[in-house]
């Protein structure tokens, strides 16, 4: 009997001992800690379960605690609320995307999928023809291209001898040349006209002179104080809006030139790939298997040609296992990193320092494989299209792909042409009209009682005035002889 007992002991303590090592085994497993939680709108009783395998990349697929998060594990979830089924996720054992090995057998998530360790594969997997001949894709859910991501103080170069022009463009420097030579013939012809500014016109010198209006004008951009001050009414509106204007235009300068200088978006030497060949002071390199290797190794592309050539010569040197081993690189070092636009332009939202090249090629999409005669692939396909349709791919662009950093890139920053001002010149040109009119009102006015006083009409004493004030010789002559006959 104690001999049973013990037996039974000794059992039961043998299989609780294995049940408890059997479950620390799968805490330590990472497949099981990069699970996610099933989703609710894909968990129910009787739905199939796929398994998908994916790969660890920013902002696609990352993990958070025991979790993983990202933009492919938010598509998942709304593709198996939409087709009912649950899933189960696992990162690909070798960390790669897919491509043939030696032997003839396919690495990463295409291998996985091939050998039926997974059903689908939910990553930012590249649709090219070498891995549509094994698995089936299905509609992209993502567009992207080949670009060149670099560090901006790698790629700047020394300013050209004119860029403190560069803030504004050609057309906007035309209108202020012309804005500028406007304001002070009116300031000229304001103080003219104004009685308030020029008293006697027959003996008196007026102090703004075209010459003099120049001066004061080209003062008010410098911000700076310069004479003849002015003493009518109309004169000084035409000069606060002046000085308004000025003050305005010289904070819209400074702005854009401080995003112009901080950007370093026109100092970038390297804009296409025959660029990127011809120089010198950067490596640079792909990832390792990737399809961008393989689009220049296949590509007839003279440029290509050279750039694969480079790329295969130097292969332990320049090709890089991993997306964040090629960003760290370029951060770290003078190399220049040859990838899927969209993912640079991510590390360039995320990282201020760098930046993409403008030049973009080999457009293609992100899809989801599954294995041919896949039963899931015109599903998914179908669901994916539904998901661009209803806005909820680009939704989950914006939310993945948001800027940590207030990044001055070339499509946003840039000469500021006239339309962009408009506002403040039309602002100008009112404030120029009105002093027009205040100038003619104040003559008007002083005419009336000159015309009052000697007994005249106010429309030959203002028509005398204006002409005196524009020193018209011909017709002042001829009034002062109609006068004269008339006195005679």
């Amino acid at each position: 009997m104690d001999k049973g007992l013990h037996f039974t002991i000794c059992v039961v303590t043998t299989v609780l001992l294995l049940r408890e090592s059997s479950q620390a085994g799968e805490e330590k497993d990472p497949e099981v800690l990069a699970a996610p939680k099933p989703d609710s709108r894909g968990a129910g009783e009787g739905l199939p379960t796929l398994t998908v395998t994916t790969i660890l990349e920013d902002p696609y697929v990352m993990v958070k605690g025991a979790e993983l998060e990202g933009y492919c594990m938010d598509l998942l979830g709304s593709l198996a609320g939409m087709l009912r089924f649950q899933y189960r996720v696992k990162v690909v054992g070798d960390g790669r995307y897919g491509a043939i090995a030696a032997g003839g057998n396919w690495t990463g998530m295409i291998g996985e999928i091939l050998r039926r360790e997974a059903d689908i594969a939910v990553a930012p997997l590249t649709v090219t023809s070498a891995r549509e001949e094994v698995v089936s894709f299905t509609t992209p859910f993502l567009q992207t291209g080949i670009g060149i991501l670099l560090r901006k103080d790698t790629v700047s170069q020394d300013m050209s001898f004119f860029h403190f022009l560069s803030p504004f463009s050609k057309e906007t420097w035309t209108a202020l040349l012309f804005a500028y030579l406007l304001t002070c013939f009116c300031l000229f012809l304001v103080a003219r006209l104004s009685p308030c500014e020029w008293n006697e016109p027959k003996n008196e010198e007026n102090h703004f002179t075209f010459l003099n209006s120049l001066w004061f004008g080209a003062g008010a951009l410098a911000l700076q104080g310069a004479t003849p001050r002015p003493q009518a009414l109309s004169v000084r509106v035409v000069a606060v809006f002046w000085w308004l204007f000025t003050l305005a235009l010289l904070a819209a300068y400074i702005a854009n030139f401080t995003a112009l200088l901080s950007s370093g978006s026109e100092q970038l030497p390297i804009q296409t790939f025959e660029d990127l060949v011809k120089q010198r002071n950067l490596e640079f390199g792909t990832l390792e298997g990737s399809s961008t290797f393989y689009y220049f190794k296949n590509s007839k592309n003279p440029i290509h040609q050279m750039i694969y050539e480079y790329m295969e010569k130097r292969r332990e040197h320049v090709l890089v296992k991993t997306y964040q081993e090629a960003v760290q690189r370029v951060m770290d070092s003078n190399y220049a990193f040859i990838g899927e636009s969209i993912s640079q332009d991510l590390a360039a939202a995320r990282h201020c320092n760098l930046i993409r090249a403008p030049e973009v090629i080999g457009a293609r999409g992100f899809g989801i494989a599954t294995a041919q005669a896949s039963p899931w692939t015109k599903p998914l396909s179908i669901a994916v299209l539904k998901l661009r349709e209803s806005g909820d791919l680009d939704y989950l662009r914006n939310k993945w792909w948001e800027s940590s950093c207030l990044r001055q890139s070339q499509d946003r920053w840039g000469p500021l042409e006239p339309p962009a001002l408009g506002g403040l010149f039309l602002t100008l040109g009112i404030g120029l009209v009105l002093g027009i009119l205040t100038a003619l009102a104040e003559l008007s006015s002083s005419s009336r009682r000159t015309a009052a006083h000697a007994k005249k009409s106010c429309c030959s004493v203002f028509t005398e005035e204006i002409c005196t004030r524009l020193r018209i010789k011909g017709t002042a002559r001829q009034n002062q002889e109609t006068s004269g006959k008339a006195n005679a």
